[in-house]
């Protein structure tokens, strides 16, 4: 087995019309193991922009503090939120300085930028960016995810609709694979606000 399955998880980010979703599985696992159904892998980074970390869940917890830290640096010299496609490049240089030993998690960056456009990148585990104009997915069910998502995703979709989008491609992804499941999580980005919704999936 991959070391990037070891843990299991799914992570996957839509774009609609101005508006993001960003959403995620629940379940950590020790290989065919379930060890714990509630490990959200999508973490705020501002109040606009959320990133999802799927693969090893000890770097995953390792990473959502180191990017914590920087944002924290980036706001006290900088004086200002960095914006989501700025975070992107720092989520990439973070990545490549480890690229001779890398962490195991492949990034997806979901958020809405200052002047309100919705924004959506996905990484590889040595930081090569993905800017997207629809979907973004990881981790072991990203294969079937793409399927599910193409199916249903249309452009300029209202924050409604995405979430019924997102939430209907990331429970029949998880129908179809192992390794992920156990509820999700779903988070969709407004100019506003951020709604934040817990799924029920099967639970074997």
């Amino acid at each position: 087995m991959s070391i990037m399955e070891y843990n299991g998880g799914s992570v996957v980010a839509m774009k609609g019309k101005n508006c993001v979703a960003i959403a995620t599985d629940t379940r950590l696992g020790s290989q065919a193991l379930t060890v714990a159904c509630n490990f959200d892998k999508v973490f705020p980074v501002t109040e606009k922009t959320y990133i999802g970390l799927a693969g090893l869940g000890s770097d995953v917890a390792t990473l959502k503090s180191k990017f914590r830290y920087r944002m924290k640096i980036y706001e006290m010299k900088e004086e200002r939120t960095m914006e989501p496609e700025t975070f992107a490049h720092l989520v990439s240089s973070t990545l490549y300085e480890r690229r001779f030993g890398p962490y195991f998690v492949e990034p997806v960056i979901a958020g809405i930028s200052s002047s309100g456009d919705p924004f959506i990148a996905g990484a590889d585990l040595i930081g090569c960016l993905n800017f997207a104009k629809d979907v973004v997915v990881a981790g072991t069910a990203s294969d079937k995810l793409y399927g599910m998502a193409e199916g249903l995703w249309e452009p300029d979709m209202d924050e409604d609709q995405l979430f019924e989008c997102i939430s209907q491609s990331l429970l029949g992804a998880l129908e179809r694979d192992a390794l992920s499941g156990w509820g999700a999580i779903v988070r969709v980005i407004t100019p506003t606000k951020v709604i934040e919704r817990t799924l029920k999936a099967r639970m074997d």
